[in-house]
């Protein structure tokens, strides 16, 4: 049932853009972030949808956040990549966007994508006025300098530091720079439905923390022609990850026991919520 909802919510995503998108002027930074927003698993708009369907909220609402979480992630990609950051020239199997364009037009295309993300999140669709703000203001921390931004300001410092990060400071790192995005896409259904999002929280959690585990496995052990994108770099760099610290078995059984504490946090709602149950298992499994 997973694979089938991704698939089909990815699909949704994907026309959303496609219609937002089609009136912006033809010119690079558009086409970039065109591009940027192409393709993908779209986990996190999933998340967004499949929490809004746990309280009842109907796709045409929920697919406005959806979109926002996706743009937030793709501009947080298009930064990602340039060189003054992670230096890449691949991303999901074709060249960065400042590898296709050039720079300027990679910076660009990533604020506006940022810009855009805020502006779908609150788009009149989205429901009432204090729904909208708290979607806004939520996004806002999840994605500045508490969350992705500050995990991602971490994760520079520790390239130059003298000694590595230890397992609880690389814990604190990814909790902004990936978890702060998942744990906003799953609570994003209860704030449209004004419920409390505690369970959601606690579930994204423990999920964007065996993500990120399971990336570092996947940069282990992985295939690059699968994954999209060149790996081993983190160990090229000397950086302590998961897997430094915890050994390739060590990371796995963390993960594991990761997905089955996410598991756990959904048991207020049941079998409604076994959508969410595969989703967690499913980000341990993936090859990319």
């Amino acid at each position: 049932m997973f694979r089938e909802r991704l698939a089909q919510d990815a699909a949704s995503i994907q026309a959303h853009f496609n219609t937002v998108l089609s009136d912006f002027a033809d010119l690079p930074v558009a086409q970039a972030m065109r591009y940027a927003t192409a393709g993908g698993k779209r986990l996190r708009g999933f998340l967004v949808l499949e929490s809004a369907r746990l309280h009842g909220i109907a796709e045409d609402r929920a697919i406005w956040p959806a979109t926002a979480i996706e743009a937030l992630h793709a501009y947080s990609l298009v930064h990602d990549d340039l060189p003054c950051m992670d230096d890449d020239d691949l991303r999901r199997g074709r060249p960065t966007v400042h590898v296709k364009w050039d720079e300027a037009t990679a910076v660009l295309a990533g604020d506006a994508l940022q810009a855009l993300a805020f502006e779908l999140a609150t788009h009149p669709d989205c429901g009432p006025d204090a729904v909208r703000a708290d979607l806004s203001l939520s996004l806002a921390q999840a994605s500045g300098a508490r969350g992705m931004v500050l995990g991602q300001a971490l994760d520079i410092a520790a390239e130059t530091a003298d000694q590595p990060l230890t397992l609880a400071q690389i814990t604190a790192l990814q909790d902004g720079k990936t978890g702060a995005l998942f744990e906003w896409s799953a609570c994003a259904g209860a704030r449209l439905a004004q419920a409390d999002p505690a369970p959601l929280r606690q579930y994204a959690q423990a999920l964007g923390l065996a993500f990120q585990i399971a990336d570092d496995i996947l940069d282990e052990e992985g295939d690059a022609a699968k994954a999209g994108k060149r790996l081993r770099k983190d160990a090229e760099a000397g950086k302590a990850t998961f897997v430094s610290l915890l050994g390739l078995e060590g990371a796995k059984s963390r993960a594991a026991t990761l997905v089955d504490d996410a598991c756990a946090a959904l048991e207020p709602y049941g079998a409604a919520a076994q959508c969410l149950r595969e989703a967690a298992r499913f980000v341990i499994s993936r090859e990319s």
